[in-house]
């Protein structure tokens, strides 16, 4: 059993792995202690909290039936090959490189663990260990190097993700796709301030269109967004992730912004966008025969 704690959002995570469940999958050795389960209790403050480290017996058997075991994953910080395929620059690949002593190890994405190669590695990995579903994001600069339909489909980058859905179903992983994983196309962070402003809404409905387009027949589960407050606030209130905006009073080595205002806009833009996508979706999409 491994405990970890999160103090952002003050909750105590328990990472349960139990023997028998690993057992009973025939998982390789040097997987063994691999992190299998999930629970998250609600806690005050983590200093007074403590561990409970009781014996282990959760088995797959102990979670209702149709629960799903699953893993994930975000493009920027899996793919790698930022250069490869036709993919566009986005707001991180512009981040990283302009700011790398704001990352921890002034590491970026530029290959990361190779998944965009080694992606067949990854899911048999997967297969392994027994997992019923992979959440994936979609590199929005990878299927649209300019960010707008306009700028053209780079369809070496449709291939990718073709590949990647095809080979999960292949060994009975259910595919989870995250549309926006604040990988924003740096033109369009360029041309107009990317959720800075309106215009994002039709650029984002258009390039969510296309993935339900090209993959809706097989994915079954879209996020639209992921962690918008997050992007919001991180992104625009503290400048502490891409594009890395904040105000000159906080000190904090931001490339322009305003804290008081620019967090709030870009939620804003967030869910019009959101809701711009799940209308065409529901309008379009939703009369596949294998999605609900």
């Amino acid at each position: 059993m491994a405990l970890f704690y999160s103090y952002w959002f003050s909750i105590k995570i328990l990472v349960i792995c139990t023997e028998d469940y690993q057992n009973s999958k025939a998982v390789m050795p040097f997987q063994r202690y691999l992190f299998l389960g999930l629970i998250l209790v609600l806690l005050g403050p983590l200093t007074n909290s403590t561990a409970n480290y009781g014996t282990c017996s959760l088995k797959r058997s102990s979670f209702p039936a149709g629960f799903i075991f699953g893993t994930a994953s975000s493009s920027y910080q899996y793919e790698g090959a930022a250069k490869e395929g036709g993919k566009g620059q986005s707001i991180w690949d512009t981040y990283t490189h302009r700011y790398p002593g704001k990352i921890a190890n002034r590491s970026n994405g530029d290959i990361a663990i190779d998944q965009y190669h080694r992606y067949k590695e990854d899911v048999g990995i997967m297969k392994e260990m027994g997992l019923d579903a992979y959440r994936f994001s979609i590199s929005w600069t990878r299927i649209l190097p300019n960010g707008k339909l306009s700028g053209g489909v780079n369809r070496e980058g449709i291939k990718y993700y073709n590949n990647l859905i095809n080979e999960l179903l292949s060994k009975g992983i259910k595919p989870f796709v995250t549309l926006f994983h604040w990988e924003l196309p740096q033109t369009l962070e360029d041309e107009y301030g990317g959720f800075l402003s309106p215009q994002i809404v039709k650029d984002f409905r258009d390039y969510t269109e296309l993935c339900f387009k090209e993959y809706g027949d097989r994915v079954k589960h879209w996020i639209t967004l992921n962690e918008p407050s997050g992007y919001s606030y991180a992104g625009y209130d503290i400048g502490a992730l891409a594009p890395g905006r904040c105000s000159d009073w906080q000190n904090l080595n931001c490339t322009g912004g305003n804290s008081g205002t620019e967090p709030y806009l870009v939620t804003h833009h967030q869910l019009l966008a959101h809701a711009a996508a799940v209308k065409v979706y529901k309008q379009k999409y939703q009369v596949f025969p294998h999605i609900n």
